[in-house]
């Protein structure tokens, strides 16, 4: 009844008024209801409530949000002239839906705001310079394919890849940081959801995140809401609240397939793989909001999720993400074939931005890594052969498998700078008459890492710690 008097005080007001001329499952077909916007939330008369999709010459495009479909005949009225969300400090912590309700049974969620889901990226003049780092605690990607706040990172793998897996670890090692992360879950099978949901608990991460879900049950256009849902909460704690946050969207590719069916609903004219035109658009005003703003040094990073079947990351929606993003790290079924976690492809990832985070250390080990990498993998071409190989080689062969060591990393470890630092600038420095146990570094590089302040005590720990993780010759 409220939801009656609600449209009749609408109506009364003078918002533009149409009626249902075609339903299409969830696409709504109204005449009338000029003059509005795209994005318009419309009400009907029983309640339920849709957003203007397109606007044609003689009828608009209404998306149903409802479950139960409108029928032919039902009026229309324009509520408010963009699509809006409820945001505010109370989400931080909690499970909740692409409407705002929250789904953990942690009772109701105060909204301290509205903002537009919508909403456009900040202008050029508005931004400044990236220039610190987000410290991951993955050690492949902090110390060679690094993220600055404010960057747009796509993490790209064919599926069960782990690409969720590092999304999540990327999420936990936030925990202790002035970071805030929103997740957000485009689509998927309850089982995921209950998977990142544990993981997060479990870790006490849950505590500085906002997790947003849309499962496969769900409306399409719930699922097609969700990312630009969770962009609009982190946009306002980044631009009112002045909170630094990260949001990771698992995963466009499935973002991109509802579109898709929506767009062909509609009878978009498709274009490459049945995408419609604006399939570029559509990802990159939403990953192009994301930056750091010049008013209060405060950061916004993206971290979007693509599939690429097969590992063919030359298709069209790796590539299209690609172009909008500051980088990307690439998963790779063949190194996680051989039990490397995370199985990222150093020969393929890419990071434009995330240098300018690093120190002058980092750069130097960085580069000696990658010198390192390219011997290791001709010294292992010339071992296939099962030749005798020089003392050059086979210390480049020592040194290579050290590394990769090192870079495997379970999911429920992380590591900090200092840690990852100490580690790689030891496997790298180390003496030919010396033996390293990998397993044992990383055992025992905590209690050194944390007493790193400068130079001279990065030093004398490094020392300290190679001495314990040597492995002692039998004479």
């Amino acid at each position: 009844m409220s939801d009656n008097r609600h449209f009749d005080a609408l109506v009364s007001k003078g918002n533009p008024v149409g009626e249902v001329i075609g339903v299409d499952r969830f696409l709504v077909r109204v005449k009338g209801l000029q003059p509005v916007n795209v994005h318009a939330l419309i009400m009907f008369d029983d309640g339920s409530k849709g957003f203007v999709y397109q606007i044609m010459e003689d009828h608009t495009i209404v998306l149903h949000l409802g479950s139960v479909p409108v029928i032919v005949g039902v009026m229309a009225v324009v509520q408010h002239n963009e699509l809006v969300s409820k945001v505010g400090k109370g989400f931080i912590g909690r499970v909740v839906s692409v409407n705002g309700d929250p789904l953990d049974g942690k009772g109701p969620i105060t909204a301290e705001s509205a903002w537009p889901i919508f909403n456009p990226a900040p202008m050029l003049y508005e931004r400044e310079l990236l220039d610190k780092q987000l410290v991951t605690g993955v050690t492949v990607i902090d110390e060679m394919f690094p993220i600055v706040r404010g960057q747009r990172m796509a993490l790209i793998g064919d599926s069960k890849s782990g690409k969720s897996a590092l999304a999540t670890q990327v999420a936990i090692s936030q925990r202790d940081t002035d970071v805030v992360v929103i997740y957000v879950l485009i689509a998927k099978r309850r089982s995921d959801v209950d998977m990142l949901l544990t993981r997060l608990e479990n870790t006490n991460a849950m505590g500085t995140a906002i997790v947003v879900v849309s499962t496969m049950f769900e409306s399409l256009i719930s699922s097609y809401l969700a990312p630009y849902v969770a962009c609009a909460l982190g946009e306002y704690l980044w631009q009112k609240l002045d909170q630094d946050a990260v949001i990771i969207y698992d995963d466009l590719t499935s973002h991109a397939q509802i579109y898709r069916e929506i767009s062909l609903l509609a009878e978009t004219s498709p274009g490459r793989e049945s995408y419609p035109g604006d399939m570029f658009y559509a990802h990159s005003s939403l990953l192009e909001r994301a930056g750091k703003l010049n008013r209060n040094h405060k950061t916004l990073t993206s971290i979007p999720l693509v599939l690429a079947n097969g590992g063919d990351i030359t298709a069209y929606m790796p590539t299209n993400i690609m172009s909008i993003t500051d980088g990307q790290w690439i998963l790779d079924m063949n190194i996680f074939r051989d039990t490397m976690r995370p199985a990222v492809n150093t020969g393929l990832s890419v990071t434009r931005v995330g240098g300018v985070g690093q120190s002058k250390r980092q750069k130097t080990l960085l580069a000696q890594t990658q010198i390192a990498l390219n011997a290791y993998k001709q010294a292992e071409q010339f071992a296939h052969f099962g030749s005798e190989l020089a003392l050059t080689a086979q210390k480049d062969l020592e040194r290579g498998k050290h590394i990769y060591e090192l870079l495997n990393q379970a999911p429920e470890d992380t590591y900090s700078i200092a840690a990852q630092t100490l580690m790689l600038d030891i496997i790298i420095n180390l003496k030919d008459d010396q033996m390293l146990d990998v397993k044992k570094m990383k055992e025992h590089v905590l209690e050194y890492s944390v007493k790193v302040k400068d130079d001279k005590d990065f030093e004398k720990n490094r020392d300290e710690l190679l001495k314990k993780s040597l492995v002692e010759l039998k004479k």
